[in-house]
Formats: structure tokens, C-alpha cells, sequence
């Protein structure tokens, strides 16, 4: 209990709605982790609420261990034994995006932070939008964020507050009911 009398609320720590077999395993692992249990492919099998193949747990270890997520444990094991992990990169509630190879993809990014940037900015032209929305990271081009937003238009998620013409870029906003 605190002072004012409400108890704490813990916090959340597994993600909310369905899940894919990645945050299912990323999951497994942080609980893992916490308890201190060692972290092998069978183990994070034989744990994870959902079914999902060991091959596919395998190869998000892979992955992780790669992206610099997960650790081989230096303890001293027989030919057959499962390699033991340790997580030493957590990042929180949301599983990391990774490639075989460890690297991670950007494929989405920009259109997460242009529809990031247009809640903030509220009304914008293509330039604007693109402007704002860049990061060192992830750069977005112009023609990028007026096809966006002329698909937004179209599902009416953006309405158009000035027309476009010669020399003139459309202005849109975000329709505050589609907020998400």
C-alpha cells in the first residue's frame, strides 16, 4: 500500500492481444532470465504457453544471439547437450525484430514514423511530413509520404484541408477520430 492508500499496480510485463511465435519466445526468455533458469531451445519449448516448433525457437535464438541479445554460457557442456544462452541486451516488453543474421529490419519503420509524426504535427504537406518523419536511422522521401498520405485519404484516416495545384502541395489532417 502507498500513502494515499491504493495498492501498487504492477507493471506490465508481457505484451497485450495476440501474439506472434517471436514475442511468444521473447517472453519465455525474459521469464526465464528473471528466474534465473538457464535458457536452451528445449527448455524455452517445453515452457512456452503456445506451441511452437523447436526449429522456429531455435532460430530466433540464433537470431538473437547474433543481434547481440543473447550470450552463450561458458559452461562446460557434452556433444549433444543444447547450448546455453543468457540474456545480456533486455529491451523491454516488445520483442526484438531480428534477421538470421542478427541485423534488424527496417521495412515498416518508416511508415510507423510518419504516422507517429503526423499525431504530433496534426496538419501537413508531403514535404512537411517527410521532413519531420525523417531520423538518422530512417530516412523518408517525399513522393514516400505523399503516396502515404493519399492512402490515408483514401481510407479516411487523413482528411484534405487545401487542395494541391501547380506549385502547391496538398494539405492534410489527421481526423481526430482515427487517432490510434
Amino acid at each position: 500500500m502507498t500513502k494515499t492508500g491504493m495498492a501498487k499496480r504492477k507493471p506490465q510485463l508481457n505484451a497485450q492481444g495476440p501474439k506472434v511465435d517471436r514475442q511468444a519466445v521473447w517472453e519465455t526468455l525474459r521469464d526465464m532470465h528473471g528466474k534465473g533458469l538457464a535458457i536452451t531451445t528445449v527448455d524455452v519449448s517445453l515452457l512456452m504457453p503456445d506451441a511452437v516448433s523447436q526449429g522456429r525457437v531455435r532460430d530466433y535464438l540464433n537470431a538473437l544471439e547474433k543481434g547481440g541479445y543473447l550470450a552463450r554460457t561458458d559452461a562446460p557442456r557434452k556433444s549433444g547437450e543444447p547450448v546455453q544462452y543468457t540474456l545480456v541486451k533486455d529491451v523491454g516488453v516488445e520483442a526484438p525484430r531480428v534477421r538470421k543474421d542478427g541485423s534488424t529490419p527496417t521495412g515498416g519503420l518508416g511508415r510507423e514514423q510518419m504516422w507517429r509524426t503526423l499525431k504530433i504535427i496534426g496538419d501537413c504537406n508531403a514535404r512537411e511530413l517527410a521532413d519531420a518523419a525523417t531520423t538518422p536511422k530512417v530516412e523518408i522521401a517525399q513522393p514516400t509520404a505523399n503516396e502515404y498520405l493519399r492512402f490515408l485519404a483514401a481510407a479516411d484516416y487523413v482528411a484534405v484541408i487545401r487542395a494541391g495545384g501547380p506549385g502547391v502541395l496538398t494539405r492534410y489532417r489527421l481526423v481526430s477520430s482515427r487517432w490510434t
